[in-house]
């Protein structure tokens, strides 16, 4: 092979090509919205969510039985063609119990992590951010609010407050912002001494826009996967205090209340306790696969 002068003549190119990447770059909720897609179970939950969220809007109408309308003519029905979930022990018809149920019970478990945000996010914040002698108090007053059950917090609140609504959301609203607190401030603990807090304090910036606009926005990723396993977790309180009989009163119906009212008939009417049972345990499972798909697509180690 004969060598020739324009053989070693240099390319002609500006580098721009080599300069192009090779995909689009995504941001980062973008990035976590494209690999929570790729996660089966996660996107099944949050169909399930969807689903179960829309036939408690419109459920309770379908049948065209109100909910507390009882027709003795008519108890322990098996399912059929009018009542499509069956009848109870008074004859009201199952299947729109079990959907204005499920207003009740995702009622209570949304309105349990918003109160749990807003509590436990600034709490946790605030004792992070100051630290020292303000953190230990903040910290022990939540270590000695774990201290005591939960059971007795439901019953002296049942006892003043009688049973219902308020107490339930009163009862979940004390205990349940503890732990997301605790992560909070673990959280808060190590974002404020990085270089953009410092900047800002050195700015003259509050304590509260540092809070708010720096580190608390920063811990989104854990409050976001705390939150979406926190709304399962009270809904599943909720039921089982219903099924003590310390929930919601008669003639209103939770998931709960529906579930103990057919334990009493199981062994002849086992649909009554079966339909709420279910629908407790699919919506446990969908949010827990939400809330897995979360952790894992909030996880920056898990970007590629």
């Amino acid at each position: 092979m004969q060598l020739s002068p324009q053989m070693f003549e240099p390319l002609q190119h500006d580098g721009t090509a080599a300069e192009e990447l090779g995909r689009p770059a995504l941001g980062y909720w973008q990035d976590v919205w494209h690999r929570l897609k790729q996660n089966k179970l996660a996107m099944a939950g949050l169909i399930t969510i969807f689903l179960l969220a829309v036939m408690a809007t419109i459920g309770p109408y379908l049948s065209g039985y109100s909910y507390d309308a009882q027709d003795l003519t008519r108890v322990n029905q098996a399912p059929n063609a009018a009542h499509w979930f069956g009848t109870d022990s008074l004859g009201r018809d199952l299947f729109t119990r079990v959907w204005y149920g499920a207003r009740i019970s995702l009622g209570i478990g949304i309105m349990t992590s918003v109160i749990c945000l807003v509590v436990g996010v600034i709490y946790g914040g605030i004792s992070g951010y100051l630290g020292g002698r303000v953190d230990e108090v903040m910290m022990r007053i939540v270590e000695i609010l774990y201290s005591i059950p939960f059971l007795l917090y439901v019953i002296l609140l049942m006892v003043y407050m009688g049973p219902g609504l308020g107490s339930i959301f009163t009862a979940l609203g004390l205990v349940y912002w503890l732990n997301l607190a605790r992560i909070v401030r673990g959280q808060v603990l190590v974002l404020k001494e990085q270089e953009y807090v410092l900047a800002a304090r050195l700015l003259g910036a509050s304590t509260m826009r540092i809070l708010l606009r720096h580190l608390i926005p920063n811990t989104m990723g854990p409050i976001i996967v705390t939150m979406t396993l926190l709304i399962p977790e009270a809904i599943f309180t909720e039921a089982f205090l219903s099924f003590l009989g310390l929930g919601v009163s008669a003639p209103a119906a939770s998931w709960g209340v529906l579930a103990s009212d057919g334990l009493q008939g199981l062994r002849s009417y086992p649909w009554q306790l079966l339909f709420p049972a279910v629908f407790i345990s699919i919506t446990m499972l969908a949010f827990n696969f939400v809330g897995d798909g979360l952790r894992d697509a909030l996880d920056p180690r898990m970007r590629k």
